[in-house]
Formats: C-alpha cells, structure tokens, sequence
C-alpha cells in the first residue's frame, strides 16, 4: 500500500475481488477512444473480463487509486526482459484531471530500477501530452516497432498506430 496526501485515499495491489470494478473502470475511461484510434481496433466492451485475468496470469501487476471505499482509477506495471512497461492506464471518466493518472504513475515507475516504457495510441494525444509532462519522450519510428514487437504481445494493426514513449534510464541505458 502507497499512502497518498489525503487520508481517504490509498494506492493498493489490486486483489482477486477488484476484478469487477476493474473490468468496470477500463471500459469507462477507454469511451474516450471511440472515434479516436482505428475503427477495426475499437470495441465495446473495450477489455473483456477473460482479457483482463489474461493480463494478470501474463505478469501485469495492477494498482488501484482508491478514495475512501470507491475505486477509481488503475494502471498495471509489467517486467518484460530488461525493461518495466507502464500497462493499461485508465481513470473513471468523472474522475479525470484530479491528479489520479500521476499518482498512480509516480507510485508505479519508483517501483523499478530498469527503464521504463510506455505504448499507447497515437491519435491518443491527450496520452501521450500526459507521459510527455511526466518526462517520458517518443521513440523513433523504427524504435518503436522493434520495442511493441519485443515487448509487447499485441495485434500487428496496433503496431502500427500506437507510440512508445520512454523515460531517461532508457534513453541513458541506448547511449552506454
């Protein structure tokens, strides 16, 4: 458990009983996609349940900002290789712009001692403004595909419209 500055709130591991509320929370924040990414790529609902206990068996460690009893926003953590990634990022719609994103980043990335990675959808701007602000910058074209297709199990046609933004120990570990 990660304290946060108001005693109500608490980032935790997210348990076996969250899975609900989990499920309930990604298909709330990823409404702001439709319309946004591909049309082949969207979806309702956007994860199912089966997905998300399929992203837990495959290692992602999912954290919840919870206020009081009321969850509100997740975001998963993943060692792949020699690399941590940031995974699926979601904050109720009501929710948003309270700081709840960068909590949990912040809470997340002190976690690790390797370099830190994060895919998203590049017509996703407000996404990638937000890891912007938090210091993570754009991979290259080409770094980019090599980095979704050796880290990430994801469909081809994702390759191919998402980003990968990294933090400085990944940009200082290319340079050594």
């Amino acid at each position: 458990m990660i304290a946060v500055p108001d005693e109500r709130t608490m980032i935790r591991r997210c348990v076996e009983a969250d899975i609900d509320i989990m499920y309930e929370i990604v298909n709330d924040a990823a409404g702001a996609y439709e319309g946004v990414i591909p049309a082949d790529r969207w979806r309702r609902p956007y994860m199912t349940k089966d997905e998300l206990r399929n992203e837990i068996d495959d290692g992602i460690r999912f954290w919840v900002y919870e206020d009081g009893e009321r969850l509100i926003g997740i975001m998963g953590i993943q060692d792949v290789d020699d690399v941590t990634l940031i995974r699926h990022a979601y904050v109720r719609t009501a929710e948003r712009r309270r700081g709840i994103g960068s909590a949990l980043l912040k809470a997340l990335v002190i976690q690790t001692k390797r370099p830190v990675l994060v895919g998203t959808w590049a017509d996703a701007r407000w996404a990638v403004d937000f890891y912007e602000k938090h210091g993570f910058k754009l991979v290259s074209e080409d770094e980019k595909n090599r980095l979704l297709n050796a880290y990430w199990k994801i469909h081809a046609r994702q390759v191919e419209t998402s980003v990968v933004l990294a933090d400085e120990r990944y940009f200082k570990s290319r340079v050594s």
